[in-house]
């Protein structure tokens, strides 16, 4: 009972933990006319969450050893609550220092999911990390689409859409909770070494690389597609019904990830091929006939829902146990997400650089060319941590 439990909360929880981000993005327009930012203030705010992903996902491994992984849940949900709240204040200081609250949060628990996962699931780790996945990203996508509708039903105010958010976060903490109240017996394992045995592991360096590279893609094709299929000729409309196509189809790719993976001992292969399939997308996407765009955004998003999905199974496959797959977790998503953090501000350099999308188009299959690279180390049949088996590394 208490493993679906379980599932259930982690479910529900990963509903959680991109709606913050999201919908502030499609809100963004009407929160800069009301409260007034000029376009650079208002251009931190979608990228000020993917810092702090970075920034506080260490914190994660701090709050592991004292508390164990529920207790890290029973610290980041209530700030989630409380981020959410703030974001919805009555000013520019409530608004970012909200978000920077939410960020931490989500951070947090992004690093400590892998290592719950690893530690419940370790013989299904595949296919737990792609039911989380597909709940990542089912709760970006409705709240891309419903944040802006909502706001129009409440009078057009865009703290209501925000409000929202801190009821589903409670909803959260209510689920999370009998967990967090019997969750003495199940304090981390620490026997496996510290965390300079992770820094100083070829193959932890790899997975973060793959990591890194992925959300690198994902956050230039949130941030950049639009502008990219308006420039081609699109409405505005229609622009931004490729990006949520594209992002609903993320959820398919996710819940493919057991049928592409199998129980295979290793997932370089998979890897590799998910990394051309994207760049095949991104292909289409910038040169292909306006016809084809629809095709090339599910395309596109297939391939990078099971990139996301295969790049959080690999932080439980390569760890020898829950406290290794902590330590790999945090390295991976803080050094990951601080280079997907430079991917999108690159992007646009490079288009106002060149006056075109021919150069970052470039950077982006260079991207996937080394994403590509380091998948082959990261998917090999090897794990870190002493004592680590390798004939055990790939099962997922």
């Amino acid at each position: 009972m208490r493993s679906v439990w379980l599932l259930v909360a982690v479910a529900v929880l990963a509903l959680n933990l991109r709606p913050p981000f999201t919908a502030a993005g499609a809100l963004l327009p009407d929160i800069a006319a009301d409260l007034e930012l000029s376009p650079a203030t208002a251009g931190v705010l979608p990228t000020l969450p993917v810092v702090c992903l970075g920034v506080f996902a260490p914190g994660a491994a701090v709050i592991r050893r004292r508390l164990g992984d529920e207790g890290v849940i029973a610290v980041c949900v209530p700030l989630l609550v409380v981020g959410s709240l703030l974001r919805a204040g009555p000013g520019v200081v409530t608004l970012f220092g909200g978000t920077v609250v939410v960020g931490a949060a989500v951070g947090i628990a992004n690093v400590t999911l892998p290592a719950l996962i690893k530690r419940e699931h370790s013989e299904r780790v595949t296919l737990v990390t792609s039911m989380y996945t597909v709940f990542l990203t089912l709760g970006s996508s409705a709240a891309a689409a419903f944040a802006v509708p909502l706001m129009r039903a409440a009078g057009h105010s865009w703290r209501v859409p925000l409000l929202v958010l801190a009821g589903l976060a409670v909803l959260a903490a209510l689920v999370w909770l009998p967990l967090v109240l019997g969750a003495g017996r199940h304090r981390p394992d620490e026997s496996t070494g510290g965390f300079t045995e992770v820094l100083r592991s070829p193959l932890a360096w790899q997975v973060t690389a793959f990591m890194g590279l992925q959300s690198l893609l994902a956050y230039v094709v949130f941030g950049w597609l639009p502008t990219v299929v308006r420039d081609r000729g699109m409405s505005a409309t229609e622009a931004g019904l490729v990006l949520s196509v594209s992002t609903l189809v993320q959820a398919v790719g996710a819940m493919s990830l057991p049928l592409l993976v199998g129980r295979a001992r290793g997932q370089r292969v998979p890897a590799v091929g998910l990394f051309a399939v994207s760049a095949l997308g991104l292909l289409g996407v910038f040169l292909a006939p306006l016809s084809w765009m629809w095709v090339c955004s599910v395309v596109l998003g297939f391939g990078m829902g099971a990139l996301f999905g295969l790049a959080l199974s690999v932080l439980g496959l390569r760890a020898a146990d829950s406290a290794v797959a902590s330590r790999l977790s945090a390295l991976a998503q803080t050094v990951g997400y601080l280079l997907a953090a430079v991917g999108p501000l690159l992007m646009g350099v490079l288009h106002e650089l060149s006056g075109g999308w021919s150069v970052p188009l470039v950077m982006l299959m260079v991207v996937c060319l080394a994403g590509s690279v380091a998948a082959l180390g990261a998917g090999r049949p090897a794990q870190v941590g002493a004592g680590a088996r390798p004939e055990a590394a790939g099962r997922g």
